[in-house]
């Protein structure tokens, strides 16, 4: 090494010695965190674009939808029973996607339909979530006897028909938005509560667990602020793609009439139940269609929003 390597390396102890390759800047306190990579809206595929949108319309239609409907839904007119739709022969633009047997506005039962989904689907996530979580946390975190005891329970509700016990507790309790809600929330605690389980299974030996129990932490701030935040993302991905089976539980309970009462607030699931009987016909075959296809659109949106969430968040499954 010359003599002017050495009086600048003396200078500058960082600086690599010559021909060596250049090496990174070590991060010295003080020095600004290196900014996160930012939001590119063009690295979001087309397809996330559009379900976004139509969700959106779905959303705006849920939470306008007095302004947005043309008709009450419960609004009869007998004169206009069965008509078709405006682009159909005898249709007119005052019924756009048709009137029932009853005279009732297709569209403006939709439009109400997409409130009564939306509601019952995300107030049911959130109950279902909560549970579900906690759930999975004490299990995993505590073991033992609480663990056994709390998967017990899961594997016995996963060993019946959620279905059968639905239809049977609806039977006896009577059809209401509440117990709807109830009963659709607790069908998807189980899901959550093994997710988040494996992840406390998956930290609660790590370093910075042992860390903070060292310094005297209690059981309830190491979940809360230490073990929690580490298994948000699994179950916020979680609960995009359950949120679509929330919603098509609901219609089919609503198919089954054991869903919201028909006369209280519209719903997608008994709209296609009124009109089954009318499918393969050329009249009234509207009735079952439209709210099928929303039904079917809401659905296939949440679920492919919730693929796209579930890569984005995942590094294994990211794209370069």
């Amino acid at each position: 090494m010359s003599a002017t390597a050495r009086n600048k390396a003396a200078r500058d102890p960082d600086a690599a010695p010559p021909g060596a390759l250049p090496l990174p800047p070590l991060a010295r306190i003080g020095d600004p965190l290196r900014p996160r990579r930012r939001f590119q809206p063009g690295r979001v595929p087309v397809y996330v674009w559009v379900f976004g949108a139509l969700l959106l319309g779905i959303v705006l239609c849920a939470l306008f939808a007095p302004l947005i409907a043309p008709h009450e839904p419960f609004e009869q007119s007998l004169r206009n029973r069965l008509d078709p739709p405006f682009w159909l022969e005898g249709g007119s633009r005052t019924y756009p996607l048709g009137a029932d047997k009853l005279g009732q506005d297709v569209l403006s039962r939709i439009v109400y339909g997409a409130r009564t989904s939306l509601q019952i689907g995300i107030v049911a996530l959130l109950i279902g979530g909560t549970i579900g979580t906690a759930a999975g946390l004490i299990a995993g975190f505590f073991g033992g006897w609480v663990n056994e005891a709390i998967m017990t329970v899961v594997d016995i509700q996963l060993a019946f028909p959620f279905v059968l016990l639905a239809i049977a507790v609806i039977a006896v309790l009577g059809a209401s938005l509440p117990l709807l809600i109830v009963v659709v929330g607790l069908s998807g605690w189980v899901t959550y509560a093994r997710v988040a389980r494996a992840r406390v299974l998956s930290l609660r030996e790590t370093g910075f667990v042992e860390a903070v129990r060292s310094v005297g932490a209690t059981n309830a701030r190491i979940i809360l602020r230490h073990i929690l935040p580490n298994t948000l993302s699994p179950l916020i991905v979680l609960a995009t793609l359950e949120l679509a089976r929330l919603i098509i539980l609901e219609a089919t309970l609503s198919f089954l009439g054991l869903g919201v009462p028909p006369r209280t607030t519209p719903s997608w699931g008994s709209m296609i139940g009124e009109g089954r009987e009318y499918l393969g016909s050329d009249q009234g075959w509207w009735i079952s269609v439209f709210p099928g296809i929303a039904l079917f659109v809401t659905a296939l949106g949440v679920s492919r929003i919730g693929d796209w969430i579930r890569d984005a968040l995942d590094p294994t499954l990211r794209q370069a």
